[in-house]
């Protein structure tokens, strides 16, 4: 696809108007299940509960450090988010469920190209709590709105280590489409790592919006908070 230059060369179709986008800022934004919040010290304890339990190694598999063992390792890991000027991280704080009011996840803007409207959510990290929960969805629903709607932003990305099978299923779930593999892209806690590239455009997020509304929908539950019917279903 493409228009043709006055040489007759192909390419690239215009973009009206276009100007660099604002960079993100560090805002709060709320849902009905979660509230999304810019990450201080005073969540570090929560998050430290949350994720590095005696049963939690599994979560940090494919992050750039182990688990921490303790409050301090993982203070000076998220403390160094918040000293890189080219993140935004934020806490993820379910309305709902046993950790109702407390941060059980993390979640950073990265690669953020104001000049060419391209963001990527990447570093997610969710508790046990927060896994698989309408709080989980809704916490990238909200990043991504924001992204778009009120940012203007092209593109959004997810990248995920190859072999992290649930990242992979959580983003097609989400409806992103998958691009592609970088191979031999990084190495992580000593080991290669060949990453995938999935993203959703300013065209295809109507649709995705739309799904995902669809699906945190009340109706989409039972009295249970059994879902109806699955986010896939409608992303696909």
């Amino acid at each position: 696809m493409g228009d043709r230059d006055e040489h007759g060369r192909r390419v690239g179709t215009p973009v009206p108007g276009w100007e660099p986008r604002p960079w993100p800022e560090p805002v709060r934004l709320e849902g009905s299940h979660v509230h999304v919040e810019p990450l201080t010290s005073a969540r570090y304890a929560e998050l430290f509960a949350a994720t590095c339990g005696p049963d939690d190694a599994d979560l940090w598999a494919y992050r750039p450090i182990p688990m921490p063992a303790s409050l301090p390792e993982l203070w000076m890991h998220l403390a160094a988010h918040l000293d890189d000027p080219g993140i935004v991280t934020f806490a993820l704080v379910p309305q709902e469920g046993p950790a109702a009011g407390t941060a059980a996840g993390i979640a950073s803007y990265m690669r953020i190209e104001p000049a060419h409207g391209q963001i990527e959510v990447a570093g997610v990290l969710f508790g046990r709590s927060l896994q698989r929960t309408r709080a989980a969805t809704e916490a990238i629903h909200l990043l991504m709105g924001h992204a778009f709607d009120d940012l203007g932003y092209r593109r959004f990305e997810w990248k995920c280590d190859s072999l992290n099978k649930p990242s992979r299923r959580a983003a097609l779930r989400l409806g992103f489409t998958e691009e592609g593999r970088f191979r031999n892209h990084m190495v992580v806690q000593g080991r290669n790592r060949d990453t995938d590239w999935f993203s959703v455009t300013d065209a295809e997020w109507p649709v995705v919006r739309a799904a995902h509304r669809r699906w945190l929908d009340p109706a989409n539950f039972d009295d249970e908070g059994r879902q109806r019917t699955a986010l896939g279903a409608s992303t696909r």
